[in-house]
């Protein structure tokens, strides 16, 4: 089967109340839109990707630099924007499914996922649905709060996305109810018979106000995890300096197996240690002939790609680097720069301070650079 999924990302975010949108809110540098994104490229049956965006946040969605999406303008309502969504992708070959999903509900599981997958192998639509856990009350007219009735739960549920569907049976339903709004997909179905309900997750809760996204920080508080990492190498004649992946003018350089770069050989082993990935020796050892002059850029690289498949992703780096000279502090906003670029997050998340050992021991007498860094790291499961 081969599915594409629909990430509703087009509304206007009024009970969030703030000037940047619920889809371009960050937790660790990554915005919701991107948190869905992570997760859902995790699954080799979603072939393509449809972003819905609002028209006045052209330049923000653009600004993520996302590739290997589609890019749809949305409506004036949910039903209008998944409708926008669905005529683009009803011309597309190879496509028989569908999951509409609201950037607003980031936390889905891989394995409410897997699924909404599996299920979908015999049935028209699966949704996820939990349980009412409160109890219920009903106005029956609104000037007179005092008329309440109770309503009995036990055939009350909610409804979670994402919501699987084949994608010509809802195309159509949208095309016929184009008139009638509908607050999510599956209302469309006048026989709820032919929809495959599936237990949901509690914490696969919506995001609407600055509470709920609050909420949301601390469940992802729960799965980050610190690393540290130090690294120290000895000044000397006729090698090249590099710190930060940045080639640094000096009469002496740093004495390694690899480029000899402290920063970024810190870097790579806070980050390891975070991830609980054993260290930079473990995974490019200094027996190895290959590995012999090679950049640090590139096993910095090859980890940021090793950890992603992990889930993981940098929340933020703090860095001491020890050295009387060069001068750190002339260097600093071109290391931010590289090390953002090499660790896919922004520069905002990097923190660089340089320091000296008053001239006191080797450092002190310019034969060697030490670096110590502080990384944690957050799983997007």
């Amino acid at each position: 089967m081969s599915f594409s999924f629909i990430i509703l990302a087009g509304g206007n975010s009024h009970r969030f109340q703030s000037n940047i949108g619920k889809p371009y809110q960050k937790i660790g540098g990554k915005s919701l839109i991107e948190i869905n994104l992570i997760k859902a490229r995790k699954f080799k049956q979603i072939k393509k990707i449809v972003i819905v965006y609002n028209k006045k946040d052209l330049k923000r969605v653009k600004s993520l630099n996302i590739k290997n999406v589609k890019l749809v303008s949305g409506g004036k309502n949910r039903q209008q924007s998944t409708f926008n969504a669905l005529k683009y992708l009803i011309k597309q070959k190879g496509i028989s499914k569908v999951l509409i999903h609201d950037v607003a509900r980031p936390n889905f599981s891989k394995n409410l996922m897997r699924s909404i997958l599996r299920n979908m192998r015999n049935a028209k639509s699966v949704v996820p649905k939990i349980k009412v856990q409160d109890a219920i009350k009903q106005i029956i007219d609104s000037s007179k709060e005092e008329y309440i009735i109770s309503k009995k739960r036990d055939n009350l549920f909610l409804t979670q996305t994402p919501q699987a569907f084949n994608l010509r049976e809802i195309y159509h339903l949208h095309k016929k109810n184009s008139a009638k709004y509908k607050d999510d997909d599956v209302s469309l179905y006048i026989d709820l018979n032919k929809v495959k309900f599936i237990e949901g997750e509690k914490n696969n809760f919506k995001i609407t106000d600055k509470s709920d996204f609050k909420n949301l920080q601390n469940f992802y508080k729960s799965k980050q995890s610190v690393g540290i990492g130090f690294d120290v190498h000895r000044l000397v004649p006729n090698r090249k300096l590099y710190l930060a992946g940045l080639k640094i003018k000096s009469k002496l350089g740093t004495l390694g197996h690899s480029d000899g770069d402290p920063v970024l050989h810190s870097i790579t082993d806070a980050i390891l240690g975070a991830c609980q990935m054993g260290d930079i020796g473990q995974l490019f050892s200094d027996k190895n002939k290959k590995f012999k002059n090679i950049r640090s850029t590139i096993l910095l690289q090859k980890v940021i790609e090793k950890i992603k498949v992990k889930g993981y992703f940098i929340n933020n780096i703090d860095i001491n680097i020890i050295a009387q000279t060069p001068k750190i502090k002339n260097l600093k906003n071109k290391m931010i720069d590289n090390i953002a670029k090499l660790c896919e997050i922004s520069k905002n998340q990097i923190n660089i301070k340089g320091k000296t050992t008053e001239k006191l021991g080797i450092i002190g007498k310019e034969k060697a650079i030490a670096c110590e860094v502080i990384t944690s790291v957050i799983k997007y499961d």
